[in-house]
């Protein structure tokens, strides 16, 4: 599992350092992942939203989010072996 949070400015953050809002997230790695680093999948759940990336590529990993509601049905998906 990542230990460090990845932190986000807010997009209405200035240059200078005002008026700064920043957002974390706290990625977990998936239980299913090889303890050798292979098959990495990490989520970092959000009120909301579910970020997902690939932990083998650390932050330079492509990223995708999906509603809360949609990534709840594809774990259930997923769990029936299909």
């Amino acid at each position: 599992m990542t230990d460090s949070l990845t932190w986000f400015r807010s997009s209405y953050s200035d240059s200078q350092g005002g008026a700064c809002l920043e957002v974390a997230l706290d990625w977990r790695r998936s239980s299913h992942s090889g303890t050798e680093g292979g098959n990495c999948l990490e989520v970092a759940p959000c009120p909301h939203t579910v970020h997902v990336r690939d932990s083998k590529l650390g932050l330079r990993s492509p990223r995708f989010a999906v509603a809360g509601v949609t990534w709840t049905a594809f774990v259930a998906y997923a769990r029936t072996g299909a």
